[in-house]
């Protein structure tokens, strides 16, 4: 997966201009973007949402003793936080896991926990390319399941992102794996 080569590189990204501020974690798993959130932007108060409490206690147990850093259980399609709480909001490779209709959900969800001029940034499965990005995106998919993964690999992610209330949006990055073309996306909650 290159993790060490994107994880990093995708907080501090998202972080980027941000010093301070409160920011979601969706679908955080165990929390190494969590952490990298953190250190990231040491003044920003980051919460991380999972619907899984075995890799929510893996989570706490690799923040513990940090002040800065929440850790919930919950859903990206039923998010349980106030229209508005968040500056940023991230999301890595947790579309691709979602129906379809609960990805459109999150991120509706998404937008509405977001303030106006707020961030997302998404980092899932893009479009692959070349014969093996075939391969391992099949493989992929074979895994993860042919429907929720479809719109991720058909290239429809920046299309939902538009929908659900965010322009612009940017794919930043994209980076060949084993498993096809992990793509970066930013994209900013209109104004309303």
């Amino acid at each position: 997966m290159r993790e060490e080569a994107w994880r990093p590189a995708f907080a501090r990204a998202a972080m980027a201009g941000a010093p301070a501020g409160d920011v979601l974690d969706v679908g955080c798993g165990t929390g190494t973007i969590t952490l990298g959130l953190a250190q990231a932007a040491p003044r920003a108060r980051v919460t991380g949402l999972d619907g899984d409490p075995a890799v929510l206690t893996r989570a706490r147990r690799r923040l513990s003793g940090r002040t800065d850093v929440a850790l919930l259980k919950g859903r990206a399609d039923a998010l349980p936080f106030a229209d508005g709480s968040f500056d940023r909001v991230i999301c890595a490779l947790l579309v691709h896991h979602l129906s379809p209709t609960a990805q459109r959900r999150a991120l509706l969800e998404a937008a509405r926990v977001l303030r106006p001029g707020g961030r997302l940034h998404v980092a899932d499965w893009g479009r692959p390319r070349g014969a093996l990005g075939r391969a391992g995106s099949l493989v992929l998919r074979m895994l993860d399941g042919f429907e929720n993964t479809g719109p991720p690999v058909r290239g429809e992610l920046p299309g939902l992102l538009r929908a659900a209330g965010f322009a612009p949006v940017a794919v930043t990055h994209c980076l060949p794996t084993v498993w096809g073309m992990l793509e970066l996306l930013r994209a900013e909650r209109c104004m309303s």
